[in-house]
């Protein structure tokens, strides 16, 4: 049960290593995208592969739940996906097993790859548990460590924890299936929590430091994307540098010099902005940027 590209790589590894997925549970198709509808990665995976698909709109769905126990499966295996109900979730004799891109019980919820990068954490990790009633509470089977480079975006971490992550399922379901996997419960104190991310919530506050808005501009990046206002458009910052400097300049000023260099003011220094994206525009560099924008130092 999976959906985007993040859980591709764990379906293939369960189909290399010969274990029966006699479907996939993936979302529905949606309108858009080049052939005017946006096609699940998981399902193109599967289709690719063999594997039947389900699409239900609902997941409560009689006829969905009966094509369910009609595939007697052992275990279910879901990685990004969406909240099952538990007449899904309890149904195979094993349970059900899901993939967590946090070292639970931190950064339980849906951004947890964006979140830890924004709060400036050095050090995430994966976690393989068993699904229960409350989001992202279950007993945990397995977890892995994973550093975040000082520059890494959410992008860069969401690629190299989406392989390793397969890896991490594999590893998971032979334990279960040799019934050598030890179930350990959550420590509730200790849990944090990684919300959905909305366009409010992406706002650059330059008035924060200069490594806060950083950690904030990488860890949105590349989508939704970090944003401000310039010359009443919208301008997303999809990569940046620190400048921590003393300066007594208000927040939020950009400064140029027209060809190489583009920052704007902090609380405590500057931002560079190395990549960016104007309203209406493809995403490029800087250079690229002022070679067709004419800025004015201070606005």
């Amino acid at each position: 049960m999976g959906t985007p590209e993040f859980a591709v790589p764990s379906l293939e590894i369960l189909l290399d290593n010969g274990y029966d997925v006699p479907a996939v549970v993936t979302a529905p198709d949606k309108p858009g995208g080049r052939h005017g509808v946006q096609v699940p990665a998981v399902k193109r995976c599967a289709i690719a592969r063999g594997v039947r698909v389900l699409q239900p709109e609902k997941l409560k769905n009689p006829g969905f739940l009966e094509d369910l126990r009609a595939l007697q499966a052992d275990l279910q295996v879901v990685v990004a996906f969406r909240m099952l109900p538990e007449v899904v979730w309890s149904m195979p004799p094993l349970g059900t097993m899901n993939l967590h891109a946090s070292l639970l019980p931190k950064y339980r919820g849906a951004a947890p790859i964006n979140w830890a990068i924004i709060n400036g954490e050095k050090e995430t990790g994966l976690t393989t548990f068993l699904l229960k009633h409350e989001i992202d509470t279950g007993d945990l089977l397995f977890q892995e460590r994973i550093s975040i480079g000082e520059n890494e975006t959410a992008g860069e971490l969401h690629d190299r924890m989406m392989r390793a992550g397969a890896s991490l399922v594999l590893k998971s379901v032979r334990a279960l299936e040799r019934g050598e996997a030890k179930q350990v419960p959550q420590t509730d104190a200790l849990a944090s929590h990684a919300p959905k991310i909305f366009t409010e919530t992406c706002r650059i506050d330059f008035a924060q430091p200069t490594a806060v808005v950083h950690n904030f501009i990488r860890g949105l990046s590349p989508y939704p994307g970090a944003w401000t206002e310039l010359d009443g458009k919208t301008l997303k910052i999809l990569r940046s540098a620190k400048e921590e400097a003393a300066v007594s300049l208000p927040p939020g000023q950009f400064f140029s010099d027209g060809r190489n260099y583009l920052k704007v003011s902090t609380q405590d220094g500057f931002v560079h902005v190395l990549e960016l994206q104007m309203e209406g525009k493809r995403r490029m560099n800087v250079r690229d940027f002022l070679n067709g924008y004419r800025i004015g130092s201070g606005a």
